[in-house]
């Protein structure tokens, strides 16, 4: 029985090295060369901050511009178009709520995942169901800006700019979607028309001292321009004065 046994795990063992043999010597190598390539295509993927091209050719150069050089982003949530709603509306959406300003970190990881990946979505074909628009989100740099809308459970999203709004089929990317709309619903407030507020965007009051150190370093040039300005009108209006005043104040009629 006992010399049964040891042929017995020899063939085994000989079986096994003759199916690893058949095995090409570089086969694993070669394995492991493929995967840490497609890690590190994936990994360059990630860390990429440029734009894909398709999106600068539909949505147009600046309006991506805004989105990847924005200096300040908002978020308002809104609902599905109603033609009877006589509120305020945003893109023609009702607006329902503010949910917040976003932080550097998060406009990048949103412009990263959203139009830096073609992971995120599909261009060859559009998505077969009914728009549900959750939030868009206003990207402000300087006085332009691109508004992006946000849709769930049907997955897509629309750039607007410049009277002009460009959807794309998200289906691939809905993770993305659902998260970023789970993480602004906490921000939730009620909306307060910025206008009546004085305000050219839904947070734009001066809240410390550094901010208003900023405001000032920033207005600088504007301040110098408006000097000047001023000094230019103040001499406009010196010389009608003076060509109003004693004999050149009367006006000759014109026959």
């Amino acid at each position: 029985m006992h010399i049964k046994t040891l042929l017995s795990l020899f063939l085994t063992l000989l079986l096994a090295h003759n199916a690893c043999a058949q095995i090409p010597q570089d086969a694993l190598p070669s394995f492991n060369r493929a995967w840490q390539a497609q890690q590190q295509v994936e990994e360059e993927e990630i860390l990429n901050d440029e734009p894909l091209a398709r999106f600068t050719e539909d949505a147009g150069k600046f309006a991506i511009k805004n989105i990847f050089e924005a200096e300040q982003a908002f978020c308002y949530e809104i609902f599905p178009q109603d033609y009877d709603y006589e509120g305020y509306t945003l893109n023609g959406y009702p607006i329902r709520g503010y949910c917040g300003a976003l932080t550097p970190e998060q406009i990048k990881e949103i412009r990263q995942n959203l139009f830096s990946s073609s992971r995120s979505v599909d261009f060859t074909t559009s998505e077969e169901c009914l728009i549900q628009p959750k939030i868009m989100l206003r990207f402000i740099r300087g006085v332009d800006y691109t508004d992006v809308m946000l849709s769930s459970p049907c997955y897509a999203t629309a750039v607007f700019y410049a009277d002009r709004a460009i959807a794309y089929n998200f289906h691939p990317g809905a993770q993305i979607i659902d998260n970023i709309i789970k993480e602004r619903a906490p921000n939730h407030q009620e909306f307060v028309s910025p206008a009546l507020l004085g305000q050219l965007s839904a947070v734009g009051i001066i809240q410390n001292s550094e901010q208003r150190k900023m405001i000032n370093k920033n207005s600088e040039p504007i301040r110098k321009w408006e000097e000047k300005t001023q000094q230019k009108v103040e001499q406009q209006d010196e010389e009608i004065r003076r060509q109003n005043t004693g004999w050149n104040k009367l006006k000759t009629r014109l026959q």
